[in-house]
């Protein structure tokens, strides 16, 4: 069976237009898929948006508090339409808006970063706690990495959001991990990036074992800061 020809923007564009595209103005074409692209896109900022001010008044609660707060910092991103048209050909998406919001649960995604392991649970839980947080998915990559040692917290979680016209329950992607964790996975996919996906086998094994350092020095320092402070600070 061959494999289907990768999708373009121009055949995005074409397929969300109608099959009257091509007897109509192009410009006018443009501009109605435009906006249904745009305003597509806008939901998944808002609930971007939400999810961070639950983080931020987390982090604030907790930095004007006597107790430690678990959270480093935090960055956050939405895939622009390349990325999305990418994952669509990857995944086999048809172009269709309502298969994109199935399909791909990443377009909106936040990452948290913690001093320790301990943390990365915490807030998972805190967060996963909150009434109109729907938690869809949870994926465990620090208690079992994936085969090229990669570890993080990965929560997929539903949040409402309120339209002048509707209420939409859109996805957002949560990555919760320590600073060991994250400074890995940004050399890993700098290497990636490089070889194109492709990384020599010499190069994974180097980058396995230093997945595995970086365990040990996360293991290290939560050891270090429990003689320290207790279990509990």
């Amino acid at each position: 069976m061959e494999n289907a020809v990768p999708m373009t923007s121009i055949d995005l564009v074409m397929a969300l237009a109608g099959e009257d595209a091509q007897e109509r103005d192009p410009d006018v074409v443009a501009r109605e898929v435009g906006s249904r692209l745009a305003s597509f896109r806008q939901h998944y900022k808002f609930a971007l948006d939400q999810v961070l001010t639950k983080i931020d008044i987390l982090r604030e609660e907790a930095e004007s508090g006597p107790q430690r707060g678990p959270i480093e910092h935090v960055k956050h991103r939405l895939k622009s339409f390349d990325s999305i048209l990418a994952k669509m050909n990857r995944l086999g998406t048809g172009p269709d808006l309502d298969a994109m919001a199935e399909q791909i649960r990443d377009i909106a995604g936040i990452r948290v970063t913690c001093p320790y392991v301990e943390d990365t649970y915490r807030l998972a839980d805190t967060l996963m706690g909150q009434p109109d947080l729907r938690v869809l998915e949870t994926k465990d990559y620090i208690s079992h990495p994936k085969p090229n040692g990669y570890r993080s917290l990965h929560l997929l979680v539903s949040v409402p959001v309120y339209l002048a016209a509707e209420a939409l329950d859109i996805p957002v992607e949560i990555q919760i991990r320590t600073i060991a964790m994250d400074f890995w996975a940004s050399v890993e996919h700098e290497i990636r990036y490089k070889y194109a996906g492709q990384v020599p086998e010499e190069v994974g094994q180097t980058l396995l074992d230093s997945a595995a350092t970086a365990w040990e020095l996360d293991r290290m320092m939560t050891g270090l800061h429990e003689r320290v402070h207790g279990s509990h600070d």
